[in-house]
């Protein structure tokens, strides 16, 4: 074969290789950004706008402030097929005084072969409402990560707003990651979101916005939906489309309610293609009014 043609293949397959290895591999600033309670992962993780968990600081910090109770909620997440998951704890107090406030910490394995690391997340947030129609809110976040190709020490900011249009029907933005950290795991993004919060059935919807990872926008969808039966046992389905993987997963999810107001709740995550996530996940909650 000429020298020629050697090089030109030679050429082409270190210019594919690396492309196919990118494509097969998650974008890192969706990685801390699909962390969420089973409850809300049951739900396609379409939960900024509906307040009913600790993990409204990871969303719109603002949800916080919608439902006057005080929150301690457990959750660990696992997937066996790419080696990734997470274990958290959220507390969150709204009942205490106008003023509501929340922390929450994960620790979490991302990446695969030698770009593995640990992550520490930290996150401190507050939320008031303005008016019965008009909530605010704010959560930083501290992130600690050190691997072999991958390092972060940083702080960030988000800042969220939610108008509540009736008892039942929340709208609401919120902007994250609004420090610029350099780092590719916090880049900027804001999300819409809206949730209807009946009795018995909940519904949720989320469009989240990355004008900065990439040369174009990405937009990733998320929509839920939970129904309880008799009180006692939700049922919840959820449907995602993740713009930076351009694939679809399906999730489906229960739960136990304790007349106490505490529960379990757990969840499935199935991917459509890409990396072919297989997410299991648990959280244990209690909640007190």
């Amino acid at each position: 074969m000429p020298l020629r043609a050697i090089v030109a293949a030679l050429s082409l397959t270190l210019s594919v290789v690396p492309f196919a290895a990118r494509a097969a591999t998650s974008e890192p600033a969706e990685e801390l950004r699909n962390v969420a309670s089973a409850r809300a992962l049951g739900m396609g993780s379409a939960y900024r706008a509906t307040g009913l968990g600790a993990d409204s600081l990871l969303g719109n910090p603002a949800a916080m402030a919608l439902f006057p109770a005080y929150r301690i909620e457990g959750t660990g997440a696992y997937d066996p097929r790419n080696k990734e998951g997470y274990l958290g704890i959220s507390l969150a107090d709204s009942s205490s005084g106008r003023l509501a406030l929340g922390v929450d910490y994960h620790w979490l394995s991302l990446g695969r072969g030698g770009a593995r690391t640990n992550s520490n997340l930290s996150t401190l947030g507050a939320a008031l409402p303005l008016s019965q129609s008009l909530l605010i809110g704010l959560s930083g976040h501290y992130l600690r990560l050190n691997g072999q190709s991958r390092f972060a020490n940083s702080i960030t900011l988000d800042a969220g707003l939610l108008v509540r249009l009736s008892e039942q029907l929340t709208l609401g933005v919120s902007g994250h990651n609004l420090i610029d950290t350099q780092n590719v795991e916090l880049t900027r993004y804001f999300s819409a979101h809206a949730g209807y919060v009946g009795p018995a059935v909940v519904v949720a919807f989320d469009m989240r916005a990355d004008f900065e990872t990439r040369d174009s926008t990405v937009l990733t969808y998320n929509t839920g939906a939970e129904y309880i039966l008799d009180q006692t046992v939700p049922l919840r389905v959820g449907y995602t489309y993740d713009g930076f993987q351009k694939v679809s997963r399906l999730t489906v999810g229960a739960g136990f309610m304790s007349p106490g107001g505490g529960g379990v709740d757990l969840a499935y995550q199935h991917d459509l293609g890409g990396l072919n996530g297989r997410v299991l996940a648990l959280t244990l909650r209690i909640l007190a009014n």
